[in-house]
């Protein structure tokens, strides 16, 4: 157990590296499931969900080799057998839910644990259910597994009540060798899902339509393996652009699709940031001063929920008041106590916070509650002054790739320490 100690108040300048899509390596992993030869997947980020889920395909039998160093992983899915996963492991990922769709995509049949991962309140998986009983299975819940069964899988036509990117993919998952046509209605259109749906493609399913809200799969009998790179990760893309707004004074973002941060780039220049976009990075020069602008977060291609965190820290730094709405979900306020402790005057409204700027945030003790909570508090904890010691890394190094060293590389001051005793009775309690 260890915390991140933060020197706050160094400028950041130079070049950042964005890693591959941790949305993407959480899906197209599982997809590897349904090839019958291996399936190479680089650009891989080297998060520990990527190794939950490595360990998970040994599990059922598949040989796998993990290199983070060259970002690669390969997958031989030939030996794998549907084994249960109703525990252990699969309760600390919190998608473990997609390989639900790739195992009764390839076997008829799944037994998995319900999903783990950052506490978001609740993430309800009904909309998954539905497509997977559309598509023939027989879905039951038995002492905290989702068990899946089916005679076969066939081709429906599935309308989901939400637009959910998890329901999204795991219905592509489990359709792509279904017999017959499978049409998905007011599908999720992230860039994701594109991703997911380029691998599938690569090996051998039939699917037009992925990136729209309507996405036709024609099944197939069989899947070979290939190789795929994954997408440049835009959750973390966004993090650092918002971390230059707030303490950069010229940054590049490297190895990034600015379209996907469309949405950010909009609002950044509303406060008053330049941003100035290439084909693949974005250069942020932070001059002056930032006005506080409103924000409500959408499915994509609207302000996503994984950047409303960050954001909000960001505009405890800009003039005036500026209102945050999250409508995905209603959870995602529990780093507004932690930066309170740090000075800054938010409040908390229903499915809002209202942020009066800009107030100076002094270095604290704090704990991240979850991924993107733990952005907001590394944000915070850079424009301090003093030092903040932020606890709840776990949840951190869940999608943030070698951050340290990429902010060191930023220039700014930050390390890690283990926790003291008592600190490690204090999270126990």
């Amino acid at each position: 157990m260890e915390k991140l100690m933060i020197e706050g108040g160094h400028p950041l300048e130079g070049t950042v590296q964005i890693s591959g899509a941790k949305n993407s390596a959480v899906a197209l992993i599982p997809a590897a499931i349904l090839a019958d030869t291996p399936v190479t997947i680089d650009n891989l980020p080297g998060i520990s969900d990527v190794q939950l889920l490595g360990d998970l395909l040994r599990e059922i039998g598949g040989e796998v080799e993990l290199s983070l160093a060259d970002q690669e992983i390969k997958i031989d899915p030939s030996n794998m057998i549907a084994m249960p996963l109703p525990n252990g492991k699969v309760k600390k990922l919190r998608a473990s839910y997609y390989l639900m769709g790739a195992m009764l995509g390839k076997f008829n049949k799944a037994v998995i644990g319900l999903p783990g991962g950052c506490n978001l309140g609740p993430r309800p998986i009904d909309q998954h259910i539905k497509g997977f009983e559309a598509l023939g299975a027989r879905v039951t819940n038995e002492q905290g597994a989702i068990y899946l069964r089916a005679e076969e899988l066939r081709g429906a036509r599935i309308y989901l009540d939400v637009v959910s990117v998890g329901a999204t993919i795991n219905i592509m998952l489990a359709a792509v060798r279904a017999k017959g046509q499978t049409i998905i209605e007011n599908a999720a259109k992230e860039p994701e899902i594109i991703d997911v749906a380029t691998l599938l493609t690569s090996m051998g399913a039939k699917i037009k339509g992925a990136g729209t809200n309507v996405i036709r799969i024609d099944g197939v009998d069989s899947l070979k393996g290939c190789r795929h790179s994954i997408i440049p990760d835009r959750i973390e893309a966004g993090t650092y652009m918002i971390l230059a707004a707030a303490i950069g004074q010229k940054v590049i973002i490297d190895n990034i699709i600015p379209y996907h941060v469309d949405s950010l780039i909009a609002k950044l220049r509303e406060m008053g940031v330049s941003v100035e976009t290439n084909d693949d990075q974005v250069l942020i020069h932070n001059t002056g001063e930032k006005k506080g602008v409103d924000i409500k977060t959408l499915v994509y291609p609207g302000f996503p929920t994984d950047l409303q965190q960050p954001f909000t820290t960001l505009l405890t730094q800009a003039s005036g008041t500026s209102i945050v709405t999250d409508t995905i979900y209603n959870a995602r306020f529990k780093h507004i106590d932690e930066l309170r402790r740090m000075g800054a005057n938010v409040k908390v409204e229903g499915r809002s916070a209202i942020i009066n700027g800009k107030t100076p945030l002094q270095g604290a003790k704090v704990r991240a509650s979850d991924l993107r909570a733990g952005a907001a508090l590394v944000v915070a904890g850079l424009t301090a002054e003093g030092v903040t010691e932020l606890s709840g890394l776990e949840h951190v190094d869940r999608g943030y790739e070698n951050l340290e060293k990429k902010l060191l590389g930023l220039g700014a001051k930050l390390w890690r320490e283990k926790l003291t005793e008592d600190e490690m009775d204090q999270v126990k309690s």
